[in-house]
């Protein structure tokens, strides 16, 4: 027998399973951080000279990044919101799928209410609308491009899967990709004041990372997905579309690097350097679509993403360190 609140279900007689402040942060998604360090990409293409960098960017990125985790804690929450609403959450997360950790969708396991959730993500926005407009009016450049880019940025992260909902219309996966883009553009634009081919390439593989662990969960996801209308690939194609896609995005990747290596956007070696994430990425397909264990699939993405960032902020430093030297 279950005793139902505002909160949700619990067992009677039993305490609620952990507290609001760590199902806020669940709500956040504050464990999975993998978008933030697109500053520290954007910080490195700047910071040799170390002598050349004024206090007002240190501060400029600061503000950017703080910004940049309320957005997308907002982004996130805001997700759940409708995930909860339209019943996705609750097949995908249901207790027919071992797999997944229920407390890390609150509303599904009833930890937080609708109305909480909801002005969460509200608060959560408008203090990332804040942060990035502080960002800027302390940044020591100001490029119209970057600060066009930002604003769209914004607008577009609080409609991902709330409003205008461009997650269910077929844009998930360029959403992915590209806010991880826009997000080492802008830093970089507001610290360096000017456009950099070599940064954007960069920041599309950066992007590449997010997108590379979603679309693993979105073929885990398939069922529910199809149930509400969301429209990934993985609901719109075959198993082996799907397979094929996912195999593409991985070429794709390799191929972003390669290309800008060969037509001299990066430095020659670049393509080289970034070949451990290539491997990792055969790795990663091979465990989902040769072994069939998408799940893990999915997990195997996060640490590729990560040596990719740690190799992008590398061949900056070897980049501007060959500039001083």
């Amino acid at each position: 027998m279950t005793t139902r609140t505002e909160a949700g279900p619990y067992p009677a007689g039993t305490a609620r399973p952990e507290s609001k402040l760590r199902s806020y942060a669940r709500l956040g998604k504050l464990d999975v951080y993998d978008y933030y360090p697109s500053v520290a990409v954007a910080l490195s293409a700047v910071l040799l000279p170390v002598s050349g960098l004024r206090p007002a960017t240190i501060v400029t990125l600061t503000l950017f990044l703080l910004g940049a985790v309320c957005v997308i804690v907002a982004m996130v929450a805001l997700d759940d919101v409708t995930g909860c609403r339209d019943g996705s959450d609750a097949a995908n997360y249901g207790p027919d799928d071992p797999l997944r950790n229920k407390l890390r969708k609150p509303l599904v396991a009833g930890t937080l209410t609708l109305r909480e959730a909801l002005g969460f993500g509200y608060a959560t926005a408008a203090a990332g609308a804040a942060l990035w407009g502080a960002a800027v009016a302390s940044a020591p450049h100001r490029p119209l491009w970057a600060v066009v880019l930002i604003a769209v940025l914004f607008v577009v992260s609080v409609q991902y899967s709330y409003g205008l909902k461009i997650s269910y219309h077929g844009f998930q996966e360029i959403f992915l990709a590209g806010l991880g883009a826009a997000l080492v553009l802008g830093a970089y634009g507001l610290a360096a004041g000017h456009f950099s081919g070599f940064v954007l390439v960069q920041g599309v593989l950066f992007g590449c990372g997010p997108l590379l662990f979603g679309v693993y969960s979105n073929t885990n996801d398939i069922p529910g997905d199809r149930a509400v209308g969301r429209r990934t690939v993985a609901c719109l194609v075959s198993p082996k579309g799907n397979a094929l896609f996912i195999g593409s995005l991985s070429a794709a990747e390799f191929l972003t690097g390669a290309v800008a290596s060969a037509v001299g956007i990066a430095p020659w070696w670049f393509v080289f350097l970034m070949l451990p994430v290539t491997a990792l990425r055969v790795r990663q397909y091979r465990t989902g679509f040769r072994q069939g264990d998408i799940m893990r699939a999915r997990k195997l993405g996060f640490p590729a993403h990560r040596v990719s960032t740690l190799l992008l902020i590398t061949a900056n430093l070897i980049v501007g360190a060959g500039a001083t030297g």
